[in-house]
């Protein structure tokens, strides 16, 4: 049969083209080595955020009597919610294969590799070969986690988040490299479920690329629950023979050594190229990623790439969205290219980060000049009533025009509030709109109209 569009990969960026294809009218198949969802539904977004979630349970119940409440006793059963998490990410898998039929996606098993402009080889698990003729071949074999050469994965001692999905025992103690997202809320999690955890991040702060006052922020909160972090420092060594590791960590000080009982290499990722065609047919790959146009079309007509096997941002919505936009512009619409400086971007630790938009140090590198507004959480009637008094919203606007350039929260349920932020920069409203609009009271959402109030002098509860 021959396609309008193959698709290798079926992640958040996959499956969402595919539908998409399929509701303008296209042809669409859609090839799979693993599970339907990909990395995200599968082995990242959902189950970590159920993983999380029993974090925030256990912790709610160890902090019971701040609520008022008696309670005897709660041991975090780590098996159970291990299972609970991948009941979950199956449930959710079951979902995207009833969407393949509802939406008349032809699901292939199996491994593809491209070997000519509108051919693409499928091997399943038995080697059995089928050659599939298409128009159009979109690329979303997603990204895995990142080796260091001094930081071998070998899944029981060194472990990816993967691993750290599914362990079967609770550690009681645990080294995290590197603290991005994942490495953030995996120390979160341990911690919280009572693993002694240490974070060691090369960088001068956690959550690098975030604002640096919400990294500094976050990393006084990590400190107070209990986790170590190490800014600044470098895993020069991990020893993991005998039943745990000995990490070697370079710091400003010198040297330290910490014995664990598992190191959690979160260091980043890497885009899934091999295996896949790309120098058969001549596609042009940078710094292992695949280069494409706006509209993700790679130097060979009827090829494109979309999601963490391209540049950009490495998010599941993200993905979704050039998905979206590259099967619009395959099926001849005019889709707008995607604003990569509207993205929101969120972390699921406890307290949460959700930013959009410049940091203060970029907006200030741009040249703007700046009114910034901050609203604390201790302010907040409806956090000190949750419990979560610990965060903050920040606003940045141009001083100029009012623009709102950027906005970084930390703090209960801020994940849920960035959004507000993403469609007010995209219908480009100004600081006045955002004082206007009545927020209910009480609500966290009510920080984003007094942070605005503040970067212009009319903040009422501060």
């Amino acid at each position: 049969m021959k396609y309008d569009i193959t698709i290798i990969g079926s992640g958040p960026g996959g499956y969402v083209a595919a539908i998409r294809a399929s509701q303008l009218g296209l042809k669409v198949s859609i090839v799979e080595k693993a599970e339907l969802g990909g990395v995200c539904l599968n082995w990242g977004c959902i189950p970590t955020k159920a993983l999380l979630k029993s974090a925030q349970v256990f912790e709610y119940l160890n902090h019971a009597a701040d609520y008022g409440i008696k309670v005897k006793g709660g041991e975090a059963d780590i098996k159970a919610i291990v299972k609970r998490s991948r009941d979950i990410a199956d449930g959710m898998s079951k979902g995207v294969q009833f969407l393949m039929k509802k939406n008349k996606i032809d699901v292939i098993q199996g491994t593809g590799k491209i070997i000519a402009a509108g051919k693409v080889e499928v091997s399943d698990n038995k080697g059995k070969k089928q050659i599939i003729g298409t128009n159009n071949i979109i690329i979303a074999t997603g990204a895995r986690s990142k080796e260091l050469p001094n930081l071998k994965i070998d899944g029981k001692k060194i472990i990816g988040y993967r691993d750290a999905m599914i362990l079967s025992k609770q550690p009681k103690s645990m080294v995290v490299v590197g603290s991005g997202a994942i490495g953030a809320e995996f120390a979160y999690f341990y911690n919280a479920i009572g693993t002694q955890v240490t974070i060691v991040e090369f960088l001068p702060n956690i959550l690098p690329v975030e604002d640096e006052e919400v990294s500094k922020q976050l990393e006084r909160s990590f400190k107070k629950s209990g986790i170590k972090v190490m800014c600044n420092s470098s895993v020069e060594a991990v020893e993991s023979k005998g039943s745990g590791c000995r990490v070697t960590v370079k710091t400003q000080k010198g040297t330290e050594t910490i014995d664990s009982d598992i190191v959690l290499a979160a260091v980043g990722i890497t885009a899934n190229l091999e295996g896949i065609g790309l120098e058969d047919v001549g596609i042009v790959t940078d710094n292992g990623k695949v280069m494409t146009n706006d509209y993700y079309q790679t130097n060979i007509p009827g090829i494109f790439a979309i999601g963490d096997c391209i540049g950009g941002q490495a998010l599941a919505h993200v993905a979704s969205a050039e998905g979206i936009i590259c099967v619009e512009k395959i099926a001849g619409k005019s889709p707008d290219a995607l604003d990569y400086n509207n993205i929101p971007g969120c972390t699921y630790c406890q307290p949460e980060v959700a930013s959009v938009g410049y940091t203060e140090k970029a907006a200030i590198e741009a040249g703007y000049k700046l009114k910034i507004g901050k609203f604390p959480y201790s302010a907040s009637g409806k956090a000190s009533a949750a419990g979560q008094k610990d965060g903050f919203v920040k606003l940045i606007f141009d001083e100029k025009y009012g623009e709102l350039l950027g906005a970084h929260m930390i703090g209960y349920n801020v994940t849920e509030l960035i959004s507000e932020i993403v469609v007010a920069r995209k219908l480009e409203t100004t600081e006045h709109e955002i004082i206007r609009g009545i927020h209910p009271h009480p609500t966290m959402s009510e920080a984003i109209m007094e942070a605005a109030a503040a970067a212009y002098g009319e903040v009422i509860h501060l």
